[in-house]
């Protein structure tokens, strides 16, 4: 099965929006230019940051940083906030060298 190149839809200059689609809670939101965002159309990393996107008590967006690449969990450069009541910590967000 051939897995659907995630789509980009151009905010502004330097932003990009993964949509919200299934069970993401949120947008995903990409910073970079032109080049990068063609250069990410096949890249893992949007699929993690759609995956972030799903997470328990997440607000506002799910967002990528324009240094972004594929990471364990988190895209590496990803950033996303969640409500104290609902939402998670995740060692993907944290990071796993982190202890």
């Amino acid at each position: 099965m051939t897995k659907k190149a995630l789509r980009l839809e151009r905010i502004d200059r330097y932003r990009w929006r993964l949509p919200r689609h299934g069970g993401m809670r949120v947008d995903g939101i990409v910073y970079g230019d032109t080049t990068m965002a063609e250069d990410l159309r096949d890249d893992p990393s949007l699929e993690q940051l759609r995956n972030v996107a799903h997470l328990p008590g997440i607000v506002g967006v799910s967002l990528a940083m324009p240094d972004v690449h594929w990471g364990y969990g988190f895209p590496i450069g990803g950033v996303a906030a969640t409500r104290l009541a609902d939402g998670v910590v995740s060692p993907g967000g944290v990071g796993y060298d982190i202890n």
